[in-house]
Parts: C-alpha cells; structure tokens; sequence
C-alpha cells in the first residue's frame, strides 16, 4: 500500500549551503497541538541545524506556530525537539561528524501517512566559489527552459 507524502516544509537554503552528502528519515517528538500547527502547515525549518548530544538527535531553532485553539496547550515555538532515529544509526552519524567540516541539516519536513516525519541530511559546507556555480547553472537552466517554450509557441 503506497502511503502519500505531502511536503510541508523545504529547505531550500540548505541545497545552496551545503552539499548534501547522505540522506535520512526521522521521526519528530511534537505534543498535540504542535502536530496540529504542522498539519496546517505553520512551520520552518530555515534557520534550524541538529546537534548530538547524550546519543540522542535533537533540532534547534525549528518554528512551529502555536496552534490558534489550543490555548494553555500550545507550547514554545522554538523549543528544542527530539528526533526519532535508531541508535546505530544515531552512533555511525555521530562518527562521520567528526570528519572535519560534517554537519548535519534539516532538508524537509512532510506527512507520510499520518506521522509527521523529518528528513535530514549529512552535509559539507559550500564555498563562496561552489555557490556561484550552483547560481550560474541555475541561471542557465532557466535560460534553457525559456528557450524551450519559446520554440514551442
């Protein structure tokens, strides 16, 4: 049974930033009315990154509007949120963290059936040089598809 994905945050800074080495899939530890707020879709994820600590992941800096009905019990919105991850998982990301200039990111957050699930990626740091070649074939894709509908007119 295939279960449907609705993307409800992208990270589009973190494509730009870093380059995405490995991806993967977690869960989110979220109280009620901050699953609600997700579902409608008031969270973001831009200014967020993730730290191990004590074996455990956890994502900092990640907004969630309080939920409009929820009265006393809406909590922060930029509290600190455990992720769900297996712990070998955890221990090998941990690992490759300590190779030199590793970090890791928050890429989406989305539904996957009924759970909220959070995708991260183990990331490298970009150059200003590697950012203005990523800006330039942007720029040249665009040009392509421009052409492209042009010629189909």
């Amino acid at each position: 049974m295939a279960e449907g994905i609705k993307v409800i945050a992208n990270n589009k800074k973190a494509y730009f930033d870093y380059f995405i080495l490995e991806n993967y899939e977690t869960g989110i530890e979220l109280f009620g009315t901050e699953v609600k707020s997700v579902r409608m879709g008031h969270v973001s994820i831009k200014e967020s990154w993730i730290r191990i600590e004590r074996g455990e992941l956890f994502i900092m800096g990640m907004h969630i509007n309080p939920y409009e009905k929820g009265n006393i019990f809406n909590k922060d919105p930029l509290r600190v949120r455990k992720l769900l991850m297996h712990k070998k998982e955890i221990l090998k990301l941990d690992a490759k963290l300590n190779e030199k200039g590793l970090t890791i990111v928050p890429l989406k957050v989305y539904l996957k059936g009924s759970l909220v699930k959070v995708e991260i990626g183990l990331a490298k740091g970009k150059k200003n040089y590697d950012k203005r070649e990523t800006l330039t074939k942007k720029t040249q894709q665009r040009e392509i598809e421009k052409a492209m509908k042009r010629s189909m007119r």
